[in-house]
């Protein structure tokens, strides 16, 4: 880390949601969903689309629930956190935050990590990088007392993803107050503001959060699987975010030193970094 000193007020933020932007694909669909007995994830989902249409339901809330019902035995927290210990990454990942920070610090900034995801709290805890992170904001079970998952707790879905951008701005590090998130805090005494905040994200469940980010004067990037950018509607995906103005940059979700996405968040954090360490 720089020996660089680092200013109260220069604090910035790395939001990432997860599957998709640090991971490839769903979080679920590498070990759990084949356990329950399904030889293609894709069956699982249409069984959640189906099931939300039916009901008239979050699509969150019905993949969690159907987590449940479709599991022959009662699955636990250490079981799902055995199931994100194994999660793969995109190449780099790994190595990229110590480098991130030593270069904020070289800046004269303090930066955290964040995520805000649609996926299960309990798996990117237990993930290889999960130590990386401030906090982790994302769905998640009720347990019994004995550990096993009863039902769902938390749902993060497309929208509600914006207000853990909040509980981030003011420094908050709970899921469960409201109060603290809707309390006014002059924008002057918020520990993260937004024009010093990062969003990088991949898919639909991102947009709300990318364009408010982008809107309050931070930086949000959409990332994409290298492996998919010969599909014609991954690439017609990208060109929408940056036509409507959804996103800053687009890059391949490749974490590796000297990488665009790299060269990207570098440009960015100079941008935020106090006048004499641009």
């Amino acid at each position: 880390m720089s020996d660089v000193t680092i200013q109260a007020n220069t604090t910035v933020a790395i939001v990432y949601d997860f599957d998709g932007t640090l991971a490839p694909g769903s979080m679920q669909e590498h070990s759990f969903i084949p356990e329950l007995g399904y030889s293609d994830p894709q069956v699982f989902w249409a069984e959640v689309k189906a099931e939300a249409e039916r009901q008239d339901a979050d699509g969150i809330l019905t993949y969690m629930q159907l987590m449940l019902q479709r599991s022959a035995t009662p699955f636990s927290r250490a079981d799902l956190a055995k199931h994100g210990a194994e999660l793969p990454l995109f190449e780099g990942v790994r190595e990229w935050f110590i480098r991130i920070n030593s270069f904020a610090g070289s800046l004269g900034l303090k930066c955290e990590h964040f995520v805000v995801s649609s996926g299960l709290r309990e798996m990117i805890e237990a993930s290889p990088i999960g130590s990386e992170f401030t906090h982790i904001f994302a769905s998640g079970f009720s347990y019994s007392e004995s550990g096993i998952a009863q039902w769902p707790a938390v749902a993060i879905n497309y929208t509600g993803k914006t207000q853990f951008l909040f509980r981030i701005n003011k420094g908050l590090r709970t899921t469960w107050d409201d109060s603290g998130v809707n309390r006014w805090i002059p924008m002057k005494q918020r520990p993260v503001p937004f024009e010093r905040m990062i969003f990088i994200g991949d898919g639909d469940t991102d947009i709300p959060a990318m364009k408010m980010v982008r809107l309050q004067g931070g930086t949000s990037i959409a990332v994409f699987d290298p492996r998919e950018w010969a599909a014609a509607n991954s690439r017609e995906k990208m060109e929408l975010l940056i036509a409507e103005d959804r996103v800053s940059y687009v890059a391949p979700a490749d974490y590796r030193e000297s990488s665009h996405l790299d060269v990207t968040v570098r440009g960015a954090l100079r941008r935020m970094a106090p006048p004499a360490h641009r």
